[in-house]
């Protein structure tokens, strides 16, 4: 039988919090500029393009026959295999779409600026509070001038 602690503490589901159904656990973001991952095995190679997937700047993926492709990736496929695996990528040169399967690449280089990094919306609660503290008034949200 349970204890009256146990009977407390026990979630009432006809009644939920909504605020406690709404935390969800945030994502660290990683510093990935610059990275030139290892692509020894299938299971790093999935891995690094899910990162630049996720990367919000130019990739260079060096294809296995030495040619190269600077852009960025907007798409992902996985299959079974590399093979019926792609990366779908609009090269920075032009605005055709690629398509490259996973078996192809050779090497991958995360070569452009990320362009998310630091404007998180903790970021912009922070240079707020920085601004208030400042005597700054009429402080509002900007986009800020891409590159």
């Amino acid at each position: 039988m349970p204890t009256e602690q146990q009977v407390q503490n026990k979630p009432d589901l006809a009644h939920p919090n909504p605020d406690e159904l709404e935390i969800a656990a945030g994502r660290e973001r990683e510093n990935l500029e610059g990275w030139i991952p290892t692509l020894a095995s299938d299971e790093e190679i999935r891995i690094a393009l899910e990162k630049a997937f996720d990367y919000r700047g130019d990739v260079t993926i060096t294809r296995k026959d030495g040619s190269q492709v600077t852009g960025y990736i907007f798409d992902r496929r996985n299959g079974a295999t590399l093979s019926d695996s792609a990366v779908r990528i609009i090269p920075s040169s032009e605005r055709a779409k690629l398509t490259i399967p996973y078996a192809e690449i050779a090497a991958l280089h995360f070569s452009g600026r990320d362009t998310a990094a630091g404007k998180s919306f903790e970021a912009w609660v922070r240079k707020y509070w920085e601004k208030k503290a400042q005597g700054v008034k009429d402080i509002s949200i900007h986009p800020e001038v891409l590159d």
